[in-house]
């Protein structure tokens, strides 16, 4: 796990290619990444599937209600089939402009 600190987020990123340890990890350590915008980078998961990025629904829940945002970045998925409530893009700078956006949306007070 490689973790980045850029301003006010911070980036994880699996290098292990071990879904279930990575998901284990960051629920542990969430602690240390609540104060932080997150983005939890899989993108080097070519075969990754829904289910496994469903299952860190209940901690952006929880990341997002401390105010801040909570970014997964996956590629080669179909996004209509995520749930709403999870936001998940395709690369890194889509991530930061997500936050940036979100953000803007905290400060006018939405």
């Amino acid at each position: 796990m490689k973790v980045t600190e850029k301003g006010h987020t911070i980036i994880v990123k699996d290098t292990k290619g071990n879904e279930e340890i990575f998901r284990d990890n960051i629920t542990s350590q969430h602690t240390s990444f609540k104060n932080h915008n997150l983005i939890l980078d899989l993108s080097q998961h070519k075969d990754i599937n829904l289910k496994f990025i469903q299952s860190f629904l209940k901690l952006s829940k929880i990341h997002r209600s401390g105010k801040k945002s909570f970014v997964i970045v996956a590629s080669g998925i179909d996004f209509n089939a995520l749930p709403t409530s999870l936001v998940v893009v395709p690369s890194v700078l889509e991530a930061h402009d997500i936050i940036e956006m979100e953000e803007i949306e905290r400060d006018l007070g939405f």
